[in-house]
């Protein structure tokens, strides 16, 4: 059977979207979630992960974008972000303490390391950003079976997707060499990226599509929540993928498939 591994973004958000990603959990529909620690919902919203300890990876979805990083008072807008790490004004020293920040107040709740680092809006990979991760990860991880993988923003081979390549193109390839140079496991793909909205395909055919062309390894990710949150610009999007996860046609769609969804931190690690 050909291993997947399927991520859930956006722990932490708001309520439905961690009680959404939980159930699908518990369902064994997904394998991984990426956690917002500067959210406030973070130390209460962890109690519904710690049944599924051990049967799950969870990791840190280092921020940089969202309403949380600015409330904790280094946030930009994305574009912003862009803007910057393209004409090389992250620096580094910039960004170490603040990935730092990050993981211990991952660790202070969860009582253990991340499995998995990836970012919100994919910024784990801008420049400035990917080189102080990889030496927080050495430094802080060395060579343990800690360290965690990383995610890498890079479609496979068969797919197409505008929006996919100009997020790696800010910087998937150069993060890529530099975890294997520094010995960190990273993914060797990313898929499930798409403009979150329903037309011309609908969430499943997409679905149909990366499991397709999907080779053995790649990390696919999705957004679900159980219901639309006010102010959550891709909310209706969220409850779409979690209608269709949690219901029988994306079970039928890995069996057809031959598919077997499986953590990251075995796969990658291994």
């Amino acid at each position: 059977m050909k291993q997947l591994v399927f991520c859930a973004d956006d722990f932490s958000l708001h309520g439905p979207a961690s009680e959404g990603i939980a159930a699908l959990a518990q369902k064994g529909c997904i394998t991984a979630t990426s956690v917002m620690v500067l959210s406030p919902r973070w130390p209460a919203d962890a109690a519904l992960l710690k049944p599924l300890r051990g049967r799950i990876d969870v990791g840190l979805h280092l921020d940089w974008t969202s309403e949380f990083a600015r409330q904790a008072g280094h946030g930009m807008s994305l574009a912003r972000s862009m803007l910057l790490a393209g004409l090389r004004q992250i620096k580094p020293a910039q960004a170490k303490p603040l990935i730092e920040r990050q993981l211990d107040e991952f660790e202070r709740v969860w009582q253990a390391p991340p499995d998995h680092v990836d970012g919100h809006q994919h910024i784990q990979q801008f420049p400035g950003i990917r080189e102080a991760l990889v030496q927080v990860l050495l430094e802080r991880y060395g060579n343990s079976s800690a360290r965690p993988y990383l995610r890498i923003s890079k479609l496979p081979r068969d797919q197409a997707d505008v929006k996919a390549r100009i997020i790696a193109a800010m910087g998937a390839e150069p993060l890529r060499h530099l975890a294997n140079l520094s010995g960190v496991p990273c993914a060797p793909a990313l898929t499930g990226i798409y403009d979150f909205g329903d037309r011309p395909l609908s969430y499943a055919q997409r679905m149909n599509d990366w499991l397709r062309t999907s080779p053995e390894g790649t990390l696919l990710m999705c957004h679900p929540a159980q219901g639309v949150e006010a102010h959550d610009a891709i909310g209706p999007a969220r409850e779409r993928e979690y209608r269709y996860l949690a219901g029988g046609e994306f079970q039928q769609q890995l069996k057809a498939r031959g598919i077997q969804l499986v953590r990251g931190s075995r796969l990658y690690k291994a």
